[in-house]
């Protein structure tokens, strides 16, 4: 009896250090936590900002859920200025830049000040270690082993693939109107932009023919569809998005958007896997021919083997082949939509767009699609609509070290001072609205919102606050710096020579007419739909163009 008692005694004692144990250092990171929001605070330039409109979530709900948060950002640079705090949840805040000046001087210092802390951890759970998650020397490296893949030696070998699968894509429009036994069909545009991206990215990225314009099924496409086609987001969804934000564990939680990212994860694990083995294996055996693989992929393999700057792990390559799939495939799908919609709205820019590629004759060449000379109407069409619908509106980054950002101009900070440059220290969330610098009326001029590729062409169609956005052609949806879009060159080139085929071949129509309400649905990107329609689903009114 009385051992019995001592154990029962010893166990609680044991359970009580235990709990003092972890009490104790729920403290220290509770304490922790604390003197380093104190340091920042010290450290950081108050500035103004909106208020927050959620006791738990500030004003990231509003944002999250916003059709359009290149608008909100507008809103607010106009009351606040070029540089503002936004709350955002369990009370933290972030820094959103307005400022060209600000801008530039950020992504000069991107991978080393900058880099996507909050959500590493999301990009090693989704796709690895891959050039997303580096940053630093390893980001450099990685970038390094990638460019050769990239360049204009390299896309030139592979710009028939652009019209491969854009005549493809002819064809099938061309049995879809046959079928409907007129000169037009109701066709639903944007699936068949994701078939064409699909194939592309495919053969170009991975010598591998998907098939998706041929009929074929692709997991992988089902699997993106699916994802799209479940954007609306329960409550606790949107809670777990945005408490991840600020305590990335909250990406372990399943719920339904988590399962989802889970099982687009495996997915492009299980399709990179198999694409890599038959890539290795033709290679062992020869069934290429001796000739040389001209894939992004075969040329990122060739880096396993080099010495140093150049070299990756073959875990790299894996994570940069899941990351090639979902950028390649989604991104460009999501612009060719848009430029086509853009064109169905506005009739007599379709026409003058036509006009320009029937002269022209003949189809481009890949030196031709980069130039903005060859074809200037075409270049200015697909710019005007990048700049219009970037795919990505914003992002964030957190500042590693302390910094100093100058600005264009003053800017007041909540005590009434105005200042020239913020200050910012380590650990301090930095916002950058793309949406916002690529449309803002500040930057942009009055008609900002307006889609108007004349603007590209006229002398001084490009205001001199929007050319101080040191980006691609002054915009940002390629971002800037170190962490650039390596890909905008094949993007460009693809989406020119699509609609180059496409405009040529068909004239387009709003299905519901010129007054067709299109909304965004939230999916891996936010995309348009038809009011009223299922998923992400397009529908244009496509005639055959007899010409004259």
């Amino acid at each position: 009896m009385h051992a019995a008692g001592y154990d029962n005694l010893l166990a609680v004692y044991r359970s009580t250090s235990i709990l003092s144990v972890l009490a104790g250092i729920a403290g220290v990171l509770v304490l922790r936590s604390t003197l380093r929001a104190a340091r920042r605070k010290l450290k950081t330039t108050s500035l103004r900002g909106p208020p927050g409109t959620h006791p738990i979530f500030g004003a990231s709900k509003d944002l999250f859920e916003s059709p359009d948060t290149g608008e909100i950002f507008e809103t607010w640079a106009e009351e606040y200025g070029v540089a503002y705090e936004v709350p955002t949840s369990f009370g933290g805040k972030k820094i959103m830049l307005c400022d060209p000046r600000a801008l530039a001087h950020y992504y000069a210092r991107e991978t080393w000040t900058y880099f996507p802390c909050m959500f590493r951890l999301q990009l090693d759970i989704q796709f690895g270690r891959g050039i997303l998650w580096s940053h630093g020397e390893d980001h450099k490296r990685q970038r390094k082993s990638l460019s050769p893949a990239f360049s204009h030696a390299a896309l030139r070998k592979l710009s028939h693939i652009f019209y491969n699968c854009a005549h493809k894509t002819k064809a099938g429009w061309d049995a879809l109107i046959d079928m409907s036994g007129g000169e037009s069909a109701i066709i639903e545009i944007q699936d068949w932009m994701n078939h064409i991206s699909l194939d592309t990215i495919g053969m170009a990225g991975f010598s591998h023919d998907f098939g998706s314009l041929d009929g074929k099924p692709a997991t992988i496409q089902k699997v993106f569809s699916a994802f799209d086609a479940s954007a609306k987001q329960s409550f606790l969804d949107i809670a777990v998005v945005l408490f991840a934000e600020v305590f990335p564990v909250f990406s372990y939680i399943p719920v339904s958007c988590v399962q989802s990212l889970t099982d687009m994860q495996e997915t492009l694990s299980g399709v990179a896997k198999n694409l890599l083995e038959r890539m290795e294996r033709e290679q062992k055996e020869g069934v290429i021919d001796g000739k040389e693989d001209k894939s992004i992929i075969g040329v990122l393999i060739k880096a396993t083997e080099a010495e140093g700057g150049r070299h990756v792990t073959p875990e790299e390559v894996l994570s940069s082949m899941k990351e090639l799939l979902l950028a390649g495939y989604i991104t460009t799908s999501n612009s060719l939509t848009w430029a086509l919609v853009e064109l169905a709205r506005n009739p007599d820019i379709q026409s003058k767009l036509r006009d320009e590629l029937l002269a022209f004759g003949s189809e481009p060449t890949y030196d031709q699609l980069q130039s903005s000379q060859t074809l200037p109407y075409l270049d200015a069409v697909v710019h005007e609509s990048l700049r219009i619908h970037p795919p990505l509106t914003d992002f964030v980054r957190v500042a590693a070290e302390d910094d100093v950002i100058p600005l264009s101009e003053p800017v007041i900070t909540k005590s009434g001072q105005a200042v020239n440059s913020i200050s910012v220290a380590r650990g301090t969330r930095i916002g950058l609205p793309l949406a916002y610098t690529n449309r803002s009326t500040a930057i942009w001029g009055p008609d900002a919102k307006v889609f108007r590729p004349e603007r590209w062409l006229e002398r001084d169609g490009i205001p001199k606050k929007a050319q101080d956005v040191q980006g691609y052609r002054h915009l940002l949806t390629f971002a800037d710096g170190p962490r650039n879009c390596l890909g905008k060159g094949f993007a460009v080139s693809e989406i020119k020579a699509v609609l180059s085929v496409l405009v040529k071949s068909f004239t387009f129509e709003m299905r519901d007419g010129p007054d067709t309400q299109i909304e965004l649905c939230r999916g891996i990107l936010p995309r348009p739909r038809i009011v009223g329609e299922e998923g992400t689903a397009m529908p244009l009114r496509v005639t055959r163009y007899e010409g004259f």
